[in-house]
């Protein structure tokens, strides 16, 4: 036996290693050129179709949408509808950028749109439409939350799990841990760093339906698959929600499927909906809310379930009661 697990300690840290070096080095090392990244193009057709031809020698870096005017491209930057937008007009191109939905997005399209035009010897004019607070400017603060608020609600299913919590006595504990979680966040997030900005108590609620969708997802996984359950939903929102997230970029940056995985998970649903919460005034936040709802009840559910299944099963299979004794006869 002493041997089996010695075994098992040598094989099993290099994999557990090598996961993480490949959930958190992969993105990382691949964020760089973007791919169908949404960028409009606004102005008269004959310069808009010039920039698209541009543009064109990308490959597919850009998802090209078109707007009649200036004010178009600048609604739908707000809407979020598009990363920013190149704007064609008397005075020469305008890009119209939102560093608020991703500084290094904000910086790329700088980059990218500034190597395609500068054949035309006109210098771009760059307007950031909705930019990153002032204390905050490079979203460092706002990326790094991801993790703690990540670990604060793997930590909260948990310590549910392994206390015995089951049905009601668990949910009570998941989400008042994480309406704690929530007000503790936006008290360092808002009113401390100022990393985020607008309605106090809507980031509030923002970080603490995300702690939530966590601690409901590892907690429900436990309930259902018993400790496999609780490594997995660990696992899960560790090694993919985390790195995946692309809360420091963009998921159109990181490469494919992990953009897409990271915000079907609650970390990054998280960061998107904070993001539309706190610089946008809500656009684009019923995708990212859905996300996190969807998790934080299912999870709940299956706790709800778990509990009511472990409970049925001494009563499916009771021990079998031993026969008395016979009595020997004098």
């Amino acid at each position: 036996m002493d041997t089996r697990r010695l075994i098992a300690v040598i094989v099993l840290v290099p994999v557990l290693v090598s996961l993480a070096l490949w959930a958190f080095a992969w993105p990382a090392a691949r964020t760089a050129a973007p791919r169908d990244l949404p960028l409009g193009v606004a102005g008269p057709p004959a310069a808009v179709a010039q920039l698209e031809q541009r543009l064109a020698g990308r490959g597919d870096a850009f998802e090209i949408h078109r707007y009649a005017d200036e004010s178009a491209a600048r609604e739908a930057v707000e809407d979020r509808a598009v990363y920013g937008a190149l704007v064609a007009d008397d005075q020469g191109p305008k890009l119209l950028t939102a560093s608020a939905a991703g500084p290094a997005v904000a910086q790329l399209l700088r980059q990218a749109v500034t190597e395609q035009t500068s054949a035309s010897g006109t210098a771009v004019r760059v307007v950031d439409v909705v930019p990153a607070p002032a204390a905050d400017p490079r979203g460092a603060a706002l990326g790094a939350s991801v993790l703690p608020l990540a670990l604060a609600g793997i930590a909260t299913g948990a310590v549910t799990t392994l206390l015995g919590l089951r049905g009601v006595r668990a949910a009570v504990a998941l989400v008042g841990a994480a309406g704690l979680t929530g007000l503790v966040a936006a008290a360092i997030a808002h009113s401390w760093l100022g990393a985020v900005a607008g309605d106090w108590w809507a980031a509030a609620g923002v970080f603490g339906l995300s702690a939530l969708a966590v601690g409901a997802g590892v907690a429900g996984s436990a309930a259902l698959l018993g400790r496999p359950g609780l490594v997995l939903g660990g696992a899960v929102m560790m090694l993919l929600g985390n790195p995946f997230s692309a809360a420091s970029s963009a998921p159109e940056l990181l490469p494919r499927p992990a953009g897409a995985i990271g915000q079907w998970l609650p970390p990054g649903a998280g960061t998107s909906l904070l993001r539309s919460v706190s610089f946008f005034d809500g656009a684009a936040a019923t995708g990212p809310a859905l996300t996190l709802t969807w998790w934080a009840v299912l999870g709940l559910a299956a706790v709800f379930v778990g509990g009511a299944l472990r409970r049925r099963t001494p009563d499916a299979d009771p021990a079998p009661v031993p026969a008395p004794a016979a009595t020997p006869v004098s």
